[in-house]
């Protein structure tokens, strides 16, 4: 059985050991050690990565209490020198101690009981058995968390029983046979758990919270801890910074600046829909005046979108009792509104007449659409339309 150094040695990185079994599976190789101070998965934390013998270590998992490392290739010895890769050893010992900190401080202040846990590349979660936390809640709970961070409390791991685990104050009682393995922060949080922890509070550095929503009815936390937190507060100071600058504001004044800016952006929008308006009647007149005696509008536009050309398709059927057929070349797409003299069904006339081409599209009885792989498409359908709906506009 390998002894697991990850557990009683947590601080070495480097070391020289013996390959105590090997076997191949599929195009990768798994293998044993003497020991080994690689983190396997499990309880919630990613396993450690780094190099034994040169050789990157894809995989650490845990089965039957035996650690294996999987390997792309086998080393040339049995005696191999391992690394770990401490960065990623030390992320993870931040997050994972965090979130039990973060835990027992949302129980403490609001009697939030954490029922799910992860811990991502980037961002590390938390469920919540409640349904909501306001802001000034998880101000208060970021606060309080970083408290005890600064306060630097021992983080202690050691053995009991489960006859010994029934006398301590568990977060939550653990269902595990055999001796339990408890992280304790003295006076904080007693939790059952397999991972790394930092040996104080201080360890982790400090902990962020990013935000909270709503997640099958409970609340969702994400944080970060450490040097993810120090990495998100950079960015976000560059961004803040950058922004500010190009307002020509200070970080303080930003939101006021936004929220000015977002006001102006709803008048204009607003100014420009009346404008548009007007235009679009503008349009609408001269389409149907210079169709003259025709009773169907054809109509092809280069700077309009669809959602413009069925306004204007609507004024020409409304106002002037014509049929408008309009496209946008800027989407490929083809609009049609037919006059309220007209009897044809057009949802069903245009489904037709798109069986003679690769367009797709329909509609109702009124007013219908098509969209086309290309403008040269959409403008092949518009010849043949041209033809066929002039007659039909004819005949009723």
């Amino acid at each position: 059985m390998t002894e697991k150094w990850y557990y009683t040695s947590p601080t070495t990185s480097e070391w020289t050991t013996t390959i105590t079994s090997a076997k191949k599976d599929g195009d990768t190789y798994i293998i044993t050690l003497s020991e080994t101070a690689f983190y396997p998965e499990g309880g919630g934390q990613p396993c450690d990565n780094g190099v034994i013998a040169g050789i990157p270590v894809l995989e650490v998992f845990e089965k039957n209490e035996e650690v294996y490392h999987r390997l792309p290739s086998l080393p040339a010895a049995s005696t191999v020198r391992c690394q770990i890769d401490m960065a990623r050893r030390l992320d993870h010992t931040q997050q994972h101690s965090g979130q039990h900190l973060l835990s027992a401080v949302c129980i403490e202040l609001f009697d939030a009981h954490t029922v799910g846990f992860h811990m991502g590349n980037e961002v590390v979660t938390i469920d919540l058995n409640v349904p909501s936390l306001s802001e000034e809640a998880l101000t208060a709970i970021e606060n309080r968390a970083n408290e005890l961070i600064y306060a630097n409390i021992p983080v202690e791991t050691y053995y009991v029983t489960k006859e010994e685990a029934r006398q301590l104050p568990f977060r939550k009682l653990p269902k595990i046979e055999g001796n339990i393995r408890v992280v304790e922060i003295k006076g904080i949080d007693v939790s059952a758990c397999c991972g790394t922890h930092v040996s104080r509070t201080g360890e982790i550095g400090m902990i962020k919270l990013l935000k909270a929503e709503r997640h099958r009815g409970m609340t969702r936390l994400s944080f970060v801890c450490g040097k993810r937190a120090l990495t998100d507060y950079q960015l976000s100071h560059r961004i803040a910074t950058a922004v500010s600058q190009q307002l020509g504001t200070n970080r303080d004044m930003l939101l006021d600046v936004l929220g000015k800016w977002e006001a102006e952006k709803k008048e204009l929008q607003k100014q420009l829909e009346q404008y548009k308006e007007i235009l679009f009647a503008i349009e609408a007149e001269n389409a149907a005046q210079q169709a003259k005696q025709e009773q169907v509008v054809m109509r092809v536009y280069k700077q309009y979108t669809l959602k413009d050309i069925q306004t204007i398709a609507n004024m020409i059927a409304n106002r002037y009792e014509k049929t408008a057929v309009l496209a946008t070349a800027l989407e490929q797409r083809i609009v049609i509104v037919k006059a309220p003299s007209l009897s044809l069904h057009i949802g069903k006339w245009l489904k037709e007449m798109l069986s003679l081409s690769s367009g797709k599209g329909g509609g109702n009885e009124r007013q219908a659409q098509a969209v086309f792989p290309s403008e040269e498409e959409m403008q092949k359908f518009l010849r043949l339309l041209q033809d066929d709906i002039k007659k039909v506009s004819a005949c009723d």
